[in-house]
């Protein structure tokens, strides 16, 4: 599983804003509180400007976005996704 890679403005723009939300989260490791804001920010501006729909779209590349990179790590670890999936997620 992975984001395609196509031409599609809308789904570039989308690609851009997954980037600058992971980004904006992975920034500082040392002041989470600043990486929380500036995606709180971000995702606000998305909402503000593009609207619920592009909102939508953000929230699903970031969910596939997400999933790879566990089916990449679960892989390397000899594991299957899920089970990885609830060893992280599961409380």
């Amino acid at each position: 599983m992975s984001i395609s890679l196509t031409h599609d403005p809308d789904e570039q723009q989308t690609r851009l804003m997954v980037l600058q939300a992971m980004r904006a989260v992975l920034s500082d490791d040392h002041n989470y509180e600043a990486g929380l804001a500036a995606l709180t920010d971000l995702i606000n501006r998305i909402l503000r400007e593009d609207g619920a729909g592009a909102l939508r779209d953000v929230s699903v590349a970031l969910s596939l976005a997400l999933a790879t990179a566990l089916e990449r790590i679960a892989n390397d670890q000899g594991l299957a996704a899920e089970d990885l999936a609830d060893i992280w997620f599961a409380e």
